[in-house]
This record gives C-alpha cells, structure tokens and sequence, in this order.
C-alpha cells in the first residue's frame, strides 16, 4: 500500500498553534471558574470568604444626610 500523504512546515506550524492554544485556554478557565470549581470540589471546608463578619452599621445616605446639623 502506498501513502501520499506528508507534514509540510505549515502544518507543524499549526499543530504547535493548537497546543498553546489549548493550555492558554485551560489555563484562562482556571483563573475565571477556579474558584468556583474548587468551592465545589471542597464543600465541607470552612472558606475565608464565609468567616468575615458583616458591617456592625449599615447606614445610607439619606441617614447621613438625617445626622449633619444644621448650619
């Protein structure tokens, strides 16, 4: 049997373009979803996000406004 096929440089070139191309990608959906993914994955622990306590006082503007004496 006789094969006629062959790799020009081009097409190293675009198998090289395909790799990178797939890490960043890999590596750009980590940044974005990880951690989302890593609060799934570890559900039973305690996160630091979770641990911090809310503002004691919550006021607006208008009660801001309600406090200034006036001049």
């Amino acid at each position: 049997m006789r094969v006629l096929a062959y790799l020009d440089p081009g097409s190293g070139s675009v198998m090289l373009q395909a790799l990178l191309g797939g890490v960043a990608t890999v590596l750009v959906s980590i940044k974005m979803f990880g951690k989302r993914v890593y609060r799934t994955l570890f559900f039973w622990r305690r996160h630091d996000d979770e641990d911090s306590e809310p503002a004691a006082s919550t006021t607006t503007a208008a009660e801001h406004e309600t406090e200034k004496e006036p001049v």
